[in-house]
């Protein structure tokens, strides 16, 4: 048997063991299973897909989507990658709010890092009150929440982190100091006990002392009744001379803690105020925070849906469409190690062919007279090829066409003073008049 044999069986048996997990909802098992599966076999389309869903389901959607994308090169027909991609695309608004989901859990971490805790905090709850799942965010607020010794509602997030990946080891261990810290594990475990050393009591189990003997109905009525009476009296000769005597001391002391309590319930509203005071402005400062990070569009996220209708345009050869949405996509942020090969492609076909494609698109535009929409072109195509005299030259035309001959002449005079040479350097001084 071969190497390459070897290799994809061990990738499928490690793709059953993923696929097994899963079902259990065992999610961090089933991805490091599924990992290994695509370390043997990097084609294992069926292990990578269910890694994307396995991302999805705990809320790390752009994890998701480059998995779905690396799928969808390696495979182009058949595959539920497409179908994945487009069920996310089709739900209004959905890519944007995990976009938003991820920002605020890094900017969160952030936080954390550097002592705004409860900023942090602030931050991490409107985030997972929309997106419940996402398990990283909920076991970093349950660890702010441990922090403070609040342990109920540590337990709750760790509770709705459990619920997705039953078995995620960190929850797991937070949820145990969660229940230690309530008493949670006290009676878990008692109740554990309980449950496998307790037996039904059988007849032969009961002892009878040698002087028992059953008691008639008027003995017992008489027992009753003797009992009482001796209860009477032994409350009024010991018990109602001490508390008549105790009254005038419990009263005072009851006066004088009140008057303690009164004292400390005052410091405690000051403190509240105080604390009040600096939540409102915590508060204020987080909501800036979140307005700018909700008004940035170069989020990763972004940036991936980007990628994703990029790799669509190319798969339908329709090359403007790429041009235009590769001008407008951030590759820098897309550098988590697993794109690069994908990006680096697509980067060099743009350095080859993208710029000229960008230049026929803003030739057709000046035929038409658009003359603005001609220069944009231009523009994108100098981000491509920042050399390229010929379009320089080019939106030096379209603006003077414009009637803009100041800003004609500066993309004129770009050409005279830096690109002497250039056989487009005697047609930009006879633009000028020179």
């Amino acid at each position: 048997m071969d190497v390459g044999m070897k290799s994809r069986q061990i990738a499928n048996a490690y793709y059953n063991i993923g696929l097994a997990k899963a079902k259990e909802r065992d999610l961090t098992g089933a991805a490091d299973a599924l990992k290994k599966s695509l370390r043997f076999y990097k084609y294992q389309t069926d292990a990578r897909n269910l890694l994307g869903l396995i991302y999805h389901e705990i809320g790390e959607v752009g994890a998701a989507l480059a998995q779905w994308i690396i799928s969808l090169n390696f495979q182009q027909t058949g595959n539920l990658a497409e179908e994945y991609l487009k069920a996310l695309q089709d739900i209004p608004g959905y890519l944007d709010m995990a976009d938003q989901a991820a920002k605020k859990y890094n900017q969160s971490l952030n936080y954390a890092h550097n002592d705004n805790e409860d900023l942090a905090v602030l931050l991490l709850m409107r985030m997972v009150e929309e997106m419940p799942n996402f398990v990283k965010a909920q076991q970093l607020l349950a660890l702010l929440y441990i922090h403070h010794e609040d342990y109920t509602k540590a337990g709750r997030c760790l509770f709705q982190a459990l619920k997705v990946d039953r078995y995620n080891p960190l929850a797991q261990r937070y949820m145990a100091i969660a229940k230690q810290n309530t008493g949670r594990a006290e009676v878990e475990k008692r109740k554990l006990k309980n449950a496998f050393s307790h037996r039904q009591m059988q007849d032969d189990d009961i002892i009878l002392p040698p002087s028992y003997k059953e008691n008639t109905g008027l003995q017992s009525v008489l027992n009753i009744l003797a009992g009482l009476v001796l209860g009477v009296v032994a409350m009024f000769f010991l018990v109602t001379p001490t508390i008549r005597d105790s009254i005038s001391s419990k009263y005072t002391e009851e006066v004088r803690r009140g008057l303690e309590l009164v004292n400390q319930k005052s410091l405690e509203i000051d403190a509240l105020n105080r604390q009040l005071e600096e939540a409102s402005s915590a508060k204020q400062e987080a909501e800036s925070s979140l307005a700018a990070m909700v008004s940035n569009s170069g989020g990763v996220l972004s940036q991936y849906q980007r990628l994703v209708q990029i790799l669509e345009a190319y798969r339908a050869e329709d090359m403007s469409t790429v041009v235009k949405l590769y001008v407008e996509t951030d590759f820098s942020v897309l550098n988590d190690g697993v794109l690069d090969s994908t990006v680096a492609w697509i980067q060099q076909d743009m350095a080859q062919n993208g710029y000229q494609v960008l230049e026929q698109l803003g030739d057709a535009a000046m035929t038409r007279g658009s003359t603005a929409e001609a220069v944009d072109y231009f523009q994108k195509s100098l981000q491509i090829k920042a050399d390229n005299i010929g379009v320089i030259y080019k939106i030096g035309l379209a603006y003077k066409g414009a009637g803009d001959t100041d800003t004609a002449n500066q993309y004129f005079g770009d050409i005279i003073m830096n690109h002497p040479n250039s056989e487009f350097a005697a047609q930009a001084k006879e633009q000028r008049g020179y």
